[in-house]
């Protein structure tokens, strides 16, 4: 059995005799549990069953072990072990913040792996996702790069926001745009979509093209934008975003 343990956003790792890492396995818990520890059962799109749980501290005394911030295991975990390490994350996520119904207060217990069950009135809830779309910009040579209000380092990343109600993807992804940047924008072209589990969200890619409009940014949200080519490049997103494979994809299209 593998555990996915986690303390608040770092995930416990086991190193390996070649120095890398791996998510541990064994038929006990690779840390001590209390009796009110709720190790939770994942079933994971190729099958497997894992189990998945929260600890209070991060585990120091061990030299075979090793805490890593979630998005840092990308780097260091196959692309497998990180995309399941994020849907653990987001149902741990959603169990400690569903604990009461929305409906009348009752206390919410599971029904079945990814469900629960009011005790009062019956109400079922599931794990939501956060839907959000995010495009790559393109005019002529060069595409819009954009620096996000909330960005913790110094980078550009491409536009992007959350899908509201009513909305097609399309949609949504060109109000971001005209709001975002003042910038009208045609030909979206669907990309691919990623998990993104910071800490339950589903990224929607897209390519699409300039048509009108010069840069004005809405200053709650972005503090820098501008066009770019592709020999003039700000600091790139991380390669475990789709922004940055968006952006990688482009650079190898010429």
């Amino acid at each position: 059995m593998r555990y996915f343990v986690f303390c608040q956003s770092d995930i416990l790792l086991q190193k390996t005799r070649d120095d890398k890492f791996v998510v541990p396995s064994s038929d006990v818990p690779p840390t001590e549990t209390k009796p009110w520890t709720n190790i939770m059962t994942i079933t994971l799109p190729s099958g497997e069953v894992v189990s998945t749980y929260s600890i209070d501290s991060p585990v120091t005394d061990n030299a075979d072990l090793e805490m890593v911030g979630l998005r840092q295991s990308y780097y260091k975990l196959t692309r497998e072990e990180y995309i399941s390490a994020g849907k653990c994350h987001e149902i741990l996520y959603w169990n400690k913040t569903t604990k009461f119904c929305g409906v009348c207060g009752g206390t919410m217990k599971m029904h079945t792996e990814i469900s629960k069950r009011c005790c009062e009135c019956g109400k079922e809830i599931w794990p939501q996702v956060a839907t959000a779309v995010i495009a790559l910009i393109h005019k002529g040579d060069e595409v819009l790069l954009v620096r996000g209000k909330n960005f913790r380092s110094n980078f550009f990343g491409l536009v992007a926001g959350f899908v509201e109600t009513g909305e097609t993807l399309e949609e949504a992804i060109a109000r971001e745009a005209l709001e975002e940047t003042g910038i009208k924008i045609k030909n979206i072209r669907y990309f691919g979509s990623q998990p993104w589990p910071y800490p339950c969200g589903l990224m929607v890619g897209f390519n699409a093209d300039y048509e009108s409009g010069t840069i004005h940014l809405q200053e709650s949200e972005l503090t820098k934008a501008g066009w770019f080519s592709r020999d003039n490049l700000p600091t790139i997103p991380e390669k475990l975003s789709i922004a940055r494979m968006l952006i990688d994809d482009w650079l190898e299209t010429k």
